[in-house]
Protein backbone atom coordinates (compact mmCIF):
# COMPACT_ATOMS: atom_id res chain seq x y z
CA UNK A 1 0.00 0.00 0.00
CA UNK A 2 2.68 2.46 1.21
CA UNK A 3 5.95 2.14 0.01
CA UNK A 4 9.01 3.06 2.50
CA UNK A 5 12.28 4.39 0.39
CA UNK A 6 10.20 5.28 -2.80
CA UNK A 7 12.37 6.67 -5.18
CA UNK A 8 9.82 9.14 -6.77
CA UNK A 9 7.53 9.61 -3.88
CA UNK A 10 7.71 10.62 -0.04
CA UNK A 11 5.62 9.44 2.48
CA UNK A 12 3.36 12.48 2.59
CA UNK A 13 2.99 12.38 -1.00
CA UNK A 14 1.99 8.71 -1.15
CA UNK A 15 -0.57 9.00 1.20
CA UNK A 16 -2.13 12.00 -0.31
CA UNK A 17 -2.23 10.55 -3.56
CA UNK A 18 -3.97 6.87 -1.47
CA UNK A 19 -6.05 9.39 0.58
CA UNK A 20 -4.41 7.90 3.41
CA UNK A 21 -3.93 9.54 7.05
CA UNK A 22 0.01 9.47 7.36
CA UNK A 23 -0.49 8.15 11.03
CA UNK A 24 -1.66 4.56 9.37
CA UNK A 25 1.41 4.13 8.27
CA UNK A 26 3.47 4.15 11.50
CA UNK A 27 0.36 2.41 13.72
CA UNK A 28 0.60 -1.00 14.22
CA UNK A 29 -2.01 -2.58 15.32
CA UNK A 30 -2.07 -6.46 16.81
CA UNK A 31 -3.22 -8.65 13.88
CA UNK A 32 -6.93 -9.69 14.29
CA UNK A 33 -7.55 -13.39 13.82
CA UNK A 34 -9.79 -14.79 11.43
CA UNK A 35 -12.57 -15.89 13.87
CA UNK A 36 -12.75 -12.08 15.00
CA UNK A 37 -12.32 -10.74 11.75
CA UNK A 38 -15.67 -12.82 10.92
CA UNK A 39 -17.41 -11.28 14.37
CA UNK A 40 -16.74 -7.56 13.43
CA UNK A 41 -17.95 -8.36 10.15
CA UNK A 42 -21.29 -9.91 11.63
CA UNK A 43 -21.69 -7.02 14.29
CA UNK A 44 -20.89 -4.51 11.84
CA UNK A 45 -23.79 -5.72 9.22
CA UNK A 46 -25.79 -6.50 12.44
CA UNK A 47 -25.76 -2.50 13.99
CA UNK A 48 -26.68 -0.90 11.29
CA UNK A 49 -29.83 -2.32 11.66
CA UNK A 50 -29.45 -2.64 15.42
CA UNK A 51 -27.62 0.47 16.29
CA UNK A 52 -29.32 0.31 19.90
CA UNK A 53 -27.97 -2.70 20.71
CA UNK A 54 -24.43 -2.20 22.99
CA UNK A 55 -22.04 -5.22 23.17
CA UNK A 56 -23.86 -7.06 26.02
CA UNK A 57 -26.75 -7.71 23.81
CA UNK A 58 -24.51 -7.93 20.59
CA UNK A 59 -22.86 -10.95 22.72
CA UNK A 60 -26.30 -12.41 23.24
CA UNK A 61 -27.07 -12.27 19.91
CA UNK A 62 -23.32 -14.00 18.73
CA UNK A 63 -23.75 -16.56 21.47
CA UNK A 64 -27.52 -17.70 21.25
CA UNK A 65 -28.95 -16.59 17.56
CA UNK A 66 -25.43 -17.05 15.53
CA UNK A 67 -24.42 -19.98 17.51
CA UNK A 68 -21.07 -18.38 18.64
CA UNK A 69 -18.80 -20.21 21.90
CA UNK A 70 -16.90 -16.97 22.66
CA UNK A 71 -16.48 -15.09 25.72
CA UNK A 72 -18.27 -11.64 26.77
CA UNK A 73 -14.64 -10.17 27.09
CA UNK A 74 -13.65 -10.68 23.66
CA UNK A 75 -16.80 -9.44 22.43
CA UNK A 76 -16.76 -6.44 24.51
CA UNK A 77 -13.02 -5.82 23.30
CA UNK A 78 -13.90 -6.26 19.62
CA UNK A 79 -16.86 -4.17 19.70
CA UNK A 80 -15.67 -1.01 22.19
CA UNK A 81 -11.59 -1.08 21.53
CA UNK A 82 -11.75 -2.64 17.55
CA UNK A 83 -14.91 -1.41 16.11
CA UNK A 84 -15.02 1.81 18.59
CA UNK A 85 -18.77 1.24 18.27
CA UNK A 86 -21.62 2.14 21.15
CA UNK A 87 -25.04 1.80 21.69
CA UNK A 88 -27.40 4.72 20.47
CA UNK A 89 -29.38 4.72 23.68
CA UNK A 90 -27.12 5.48 25.80
CA UNK A 91 -24.35 5.96 23.81
CA UNK A 92 -23.57 5.90 20.08
CA UNK A 93 -21.22 4.98 17.19
CA UNK A 94 -17.63 5.03 16.79
CA UNK A 95 -15.42 7.16 19.38
CA UNK A 96 -15.81 7.39 22.77
CA UNK A 97 -16.67 10.72 24.30
CA UNK A 98 -13.48 12.22 26.82
CA UNK A 99 -14.75 13.22 29.91
CA UNK A 100 -12.77 16.32 29.99
CA UNK A 101 -13.65 17.59 26.65
CA UNK A 102 -15.79 20.42 25.88
CA UNK A 103 -19.38 19.07 24.54
CA UNK A 104 -21.25 21.68 22.12
CA UNK A 105 -24.72 22.19 21.95
CA UNK A 106 -27.06 20.24 19.23
CA UNK A 107 -27.65 23.46 16.93
CA UNK A 108 -30.34 21.55 14.07
CA UNK A 109 -32.94 20.95 16.21
CA UNK A 110 -35.45 22.81 13.81
CA UNK A 111 -33.24 24.19 11.62
CA UNK A 112 -34.43 25.27 7.64
CA UNK A 113 -31.44 23.83 5.49
CA UNK A 114 -31.94 25.85 2.54
CA UNK A 115 -28.40 25.76 1.06
CA UNK A 116 -25.01 24.25 0.36
CA UNK A 117 -22.28 24.94 2.71
CA UNK A 118 -24.52 25.67 5.56
CA UNK A 119 -24.54 22.42 7.28
CA UNK A 120 -22.01 19.83 6.98
CA UNK A 121 -22.31 16.69 8.77
CA UNK A 122 -18.79 14.53 9.93
CA UNK A 123 -18.56 11.25 11.07
CA UNK A 124 -16.33 7.82 10.90
CA UNK A 125 -16.93 4.70 10.42
CA UNK A 126 -15.52 1.13 10.85
CA UNK A 127 -14.81 -0.80 7.20
CA UNK A 128 -14.37 -4.87 7.21
CA UNK A 129 -11.85 -6.14 4.71
CA UNK A 130 -10.66 -9.67 3.77
CA UNK A 131 -7.58 -8.96 5.40
CA UNK A 132 -8.33 -6.91 8.05
CA UNK A 133 -10.26 -3.69 9.00
CA UNK A 134 -10.07 0.43 8.36
CA UNK A 135 -11.60 3.68 9.36
CA UNK A 136 -13.45 5.75 7.10
CA UNK A 137 -14.28 9.54 7.86
CA UNK A 138 -16.94 11.42 5.37
CA UNK A 139 -18.34 14.90 5.80
CA UNK A 140 -21.35 15.27 3.55
CA UNK A 141 -23.34 18.54 2.97
CA UNK A 142 -26.61 18.35 4.49
CA UNK A 143 -28.63 20.54 1.85
CA UNK A 144 -27.29 17.91 -1.70
CA UNK A 145 -26.11 15.38 -0.06
CA UNK A 146 -22.98 15.73 -1.57
CA UNK A 147 -19.85 14.09 -0.10
CA UNK A 148 -17.50 17.33 0.26
CA UNK A 149 -14.47 14.79 1.64
CA UNK A 150 -13.61 11.21 2.70
CA UNK A 151 -10.29 9.32 4.08
CA UNK A 152 -9.33 5.84 5.22
CA UNK A 153 -7.08 5.61 8.29
CA UNK A 154 -6.21 2.11 10.30
CA UNK A 155 -6.52 4.60 12.92
CA UNK A 156 -8.69 6.79 14.62
CA UNK A 157 -7.30 10.10 16.16
CA UNK A 158 -8.39 13.82 16.08
CA UNK A 159 -5.70 14.90 13.58
CA UNK A 160 -6.76 12.60 10.80
CA UNK A 161 -10.87 14.34 11.58
CA UNK A 162 -9.13 17.44 11.51
CA UNK A 163 -7.16 16.68 8.48
CA UNK A 164 -9.96 15.64 6.44
CA UNK A 165 -12.22 18.78 7.25
CA UNK A 166 -9.15 21.07 6.61
CA UNK A 167 -8.93 19.51 3.01
CA UNK A 168 -12.63 20.03 2.60
CA UNK A 169 -12.53 23.48 3.42
CA UNK A 170 -9.78 24.05 1.08
CA UNK A 171 -11.40 22.67 -1.92
CA UNK A 172 -15.43 23.62 -1.61
CA UNK A 173 -15.05 26.52 1.26
CA UNK A 174 -16.67 26.13 4.70
CA UNK A 175 -19.58 25.46 6.05
CA UNK A 176 -21.47 27.76 8.61
CA UNK A 177 -22.02 24.51 10.82
CA UNK A 178 -20.38 21.63 11.16
CA UNK A 179 -22.49 18.75 13.18
CA UNK A 180 -20.43 15.93 14.44
CA UNK A 181 -20.74 13.13 17.43
CA UNK A 182 -19.44 13.41 21.30
CA UNK A 183 -16.68 11.40 20.04
CA UNK A 184 -13.16 12.17 21.67
CA UNK A 185 -11.92 12.68 18.08
CA UNK A 186 -14.17 15.67 17.73
CA UNK A 187 -14.23 17.21 21.19
CA UNK A 188 -10.86 16.93 21.22
CA UNK A 189 -8.86 20.75 20.78
CA UNK A 190 -7.28 20.01 17.51
CA UNK A 191 -10.59 19.11 15.53
CA UNK A 192 -12.52 21.75 17.29
CA UNK A 193 -9.41 24.50 16.91
CA UNK A 194 -9.90 23.71 13.57
CA UNK A 195 -13.47 24.29 13.37
CA UNK A 196 -13.82 27.18 15.37
CA UNK A 197 -10.95 29.62 14.61
CA UNK A 198 -12.66 29.67 10.96
CA UNK A 199 -15.56 30.96 12.64
CA UNK A 200 -17.69 27.94 11.82
CA UNK A 201 -20.21 27.07 14.49
CA UNK A 202 -19.92 23.24 16.02
CA UNK A 203 -23.05 20.91 16.95
CA UNK A 204 -22.61 17.93 18.13
CA UNK A 205 -25.04 15.04 18.86
CA UNK A 206 -27.42 14.88 21.75
CA UNK A 207 -26.26 11.95 23.19
CA UNK A 208 -28.07 8.80 22.50
CA UNK A 209 -29.52 10.30 19.33
CA UNK A 210 -28.24 8.68 16.41
CA UNK A 211 -31.52 10.92 14.38
CA UNK A 212 -29.15 14.11 15.05
CA UNK A 213 -26.81 12.94 12.04
CA UNK A 214 -29.38 10.80 10.13
CA UNK A 215 -27.56 11.72 6.78
CA UNK A 216 -24.52 10.54 7.05
CA UNK A 217 -25.88 7.59 8.93
CA UNK A 218 -27.74 6.56 5.73
CA UNK A 219 -24.85 7.20 3.59
CA UNK A 220 -22.76 4.43 5.79
CA UNK A 221 -25.44 2.01 4.93
CA UNK A 222 -25.57 3.14 1.35
CA UNK A 223 -21.45 2.38 0.68
CA UNK A 224 -21.47 -0.57 3.00
CA UNK A 225 -24.92 -2.50 1.25
CA UNK A 226 -24.18 -1.25 -1.93
CA UNK A 227 -20.20 -1.90 -1.90
CA UNK A 228 -18.64 -3.08 1.13
CA UNK A 229 -20.13 -5.97 1.87
CA UNK A 230 -21.20 -7.03 -1.86
CA UNK A 231 -17.59 -6.50 -2.80
CA UNK A 232 -15.35 -6.77 0.31
CA UNK A 233 -11.68 -4.84 -0.44
CA UNK A 234 -8.99 -6.90 0.17
CA UNK A 235 -6.60 -4.79 1.79
CA UNK A 236 -5.91 -0.57 1.81
CA UNK A 237 -5.68 -0.69 -1.57
CA UNK A 238 -8.75 -2.12 -3.20
CA UNK A 239 -10.55 -0.25 -0.19
CA UNK A 240 -9.47 2.84 -1.41
CA UNK A 241 -9.87 2.07 -5.49
CA UNK A 242 -13.54 0.64 -4.27
CA UNK A 243 -14.20 4.02 -2.48
CA UNK A 244 -13.00 6.21 -4.95
CA UNK A 245 -15.23 4.84 -7.72
CA UNK A 246 -18.36 4.70 -5.44
CA UNK A 247 -17.98 8.20 -3.92
CA UNK A 248 -18.28 8.71 -8.27
CA UNK A 249 -21.33 7.34 -8.39
CA UNK A 250 -22.71 8.68 -5.50
CA UNK A 251 -21.80 12.63 -6.01
CA UNK A 252 -22.55 12.31 -9.75
CA UNK A 253 -25.05 9.35 -10.87
CA UNK A 254 -27.03 8.44 -7.74
CA UNK A 255 -30.44 10.23 -8.18
CA UNK A 256 -31.81 10.72 -4.69
CA UNK A 257 -35.57 11.36 -4.39
CA UNK A 258 -35.68 14.20 -1.90
CA UNK A 259 -33.94 15.60 -4.24
CA UNK A 260 -36.10 15.55 -6.84
CA UNK A 261 -34.48 12.56 -8.80
CA UNK A 262 -31.48 14.86 -9.08
CA UNK A 263 -27.46 13.92 -8.43
CA UNK A 264 -25.96 15.16 -5.11
CA UNK A 265 -23.34 17.04 -7.64
CA UNK A 266 -25.97 18.49 -9.21
CA UNK A 267 -27.85 20.58 -6.71
CA UNK A 268 -24.07 20.97 -5.12
CA UNK A 269 -22.41 22.60 -7.78
CA UNK A 270 -25.85 24.46 -9.79
CA UNK A 271 -26.71 26.17 -6.71
CA UNK A 272 -23.30 27.01 -6.00
CA UNK A 273 -22.24 28.59 -9.25
CA UNK A 274 -25.92 30.11 -9.69
CA UNK A 275 -24.67 31.72 -6.49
Amino acid sequence: MIRKGHSNLSLKAQCKLLNVHRSGIYYKSKPESSLNLELMRLMDEHYLHHPYKGAPRMYTWLTRDKGYTISRNRVERLYYRCMGLQAVMPGRHTSRRHKAHKVYPYLLRNLQVSRPNQVWAMDITYIPMKKGFMYMAAIIDLYSRYIVGWSVSNSMDADWCREVLEEAVNEYGQPEIINTDQGSQFTSEAFTRAVLSRNVRLSMDGKGRAIDNVFIERFWRTLKYEEIYLNPPADGVNLYAQVTEFMNKYNHHRCHSSLDDRFPAEVYTKIEQAA
